[in-house]
């Protein structure tokens, strides 16, 4: 200790020329909590193939495999942090002339290094794989999405339509067919069979776009219908309304669809970033446990040679 010219001792800090942070340990349990990730990501993808089914209602829903892909990923991040981090307290050499308290916050930060680093570097496949259970997910959804076709196509075309004539093509379309509609729409239906089912696709088209047919175009569409094939006017309204029927039940089924994937994956995101936040806090809490035990090995080795 040094003493000042009146003989009065001077205390003076001690610092350490060593850094506090190890970085062959964070850089071990990284990598250790990579492998890890990377095997039980590939082994979740495996068990997630089993959940799509070529035959039709056989695949598994959107939420089912949104709940499956968020559980499997707390199960990957809380196993491989758990490991990263006791490897990363574990590997470390011991601090001499260190409070324990500074140990113990030093041992956290590793293991939270330790994680931040393993996380950065398995993003990019995790980001992946996320997208190959979002695909999954929409070719769960795909089977009602089908239904829709005839809808989504129809509003797909309207949308063309629009867009190729200054967005004013099948409104204008559409009312001038309505100007022009004959007083003896049979007739016209027989005489023209290509005027009529291009009519009958722009009245379509339209209620598509609309979200509805309007009671005047349903009364045209059953005079087309019972002149093109032969039935009474009753049954061809009763046609034109069961067809109109099974278009917005497909409209239905792919906004429930939608939505259920939609909720899914919101379900996914949610319980990801909350088993991340999770995995850093076992990864710190291990390697505080594996400095811990490694401090106490060393003591109890220098103890046996006295």
């Amino acid at each position: 200790m040094p003493i000042s010219s009146t003989g009065s001792a001077i205390a003076t800090p001690v610092e350490s020329s060593k850094s506090a942070i190890a970085w062959g340990p964070i850089i071990g349990g990284a990598v250790a909590a990579i492998g890890i990730s990377l095997i039980l990501i590939l082994f979740g993808s495996g068990l997630g193939l089993t959940m799509i089914s070529p035959w039709s209602g056989e695949s598994s829903s959107a939420a089912t495999v949104g709940i499956s892909a968020a559980i499997w990923l707390v199960v990957v991040q809380w196993l491989s942090a758990a490991l990263g981090g006791y490897l990363t307290g574990r590997l470390r050499t011991k601090w001499a002339a260190v409070h324990t308290d500074e140990v113990f916050f030093r041992d956290t930060a590793h293991g939270f290094v330790s994680w931040a680093v393993a996380t950065v570097f398995v993003a990019g496949f995790l980001a992946s794989s996320l997208g190959s259970l979002a695909s999954t997910g929409a070719q769960a959804v795909g089977s009602a999405a089908a239904t829709a076709g005839v809808a989504g196509s129809a509003a797909a075309a309207a949308a063309s339509d629009n867009s190729s004539s200054g967005g004013t093509g099948m409104a204008t379309s559409y009312f001038t067919d309505a100007l022009l509609r004959p007083q003896q729409a049979q007739a016209r239906a027989q005489n023209d069979d290509g005027a009529a089912t291009a009519e009958v696709s722009r009245i379509l088209l339209n209620g598509a776009v609309q979200g509805g047919v309007p009671e005047d175009d349903k009364a045209y569409l059953a005079t087309i219908v019972a002149a093109r094939t032969g039935l009474s006017p009753q049954d061809a309204r009763a046609r034109v309304d069961a067809v109109l029927k099974r278009i917005e039940d497909a409209k239905v089924a792919a906004q429930q669809a939608a939505d259920e994937a939609r909720k899914a994956a919101a379900t996914t995101a949610l319980v990801g970033s909350l088993s991340l936040l999770v995995g850093a806090f076992i990864s710190c809490a291990a390697a505080a446990l594996g400095g811990r035990q490694r401090d106490e090995e060393e003591d109890l080795l220098v103890a046996t040679r006295y």
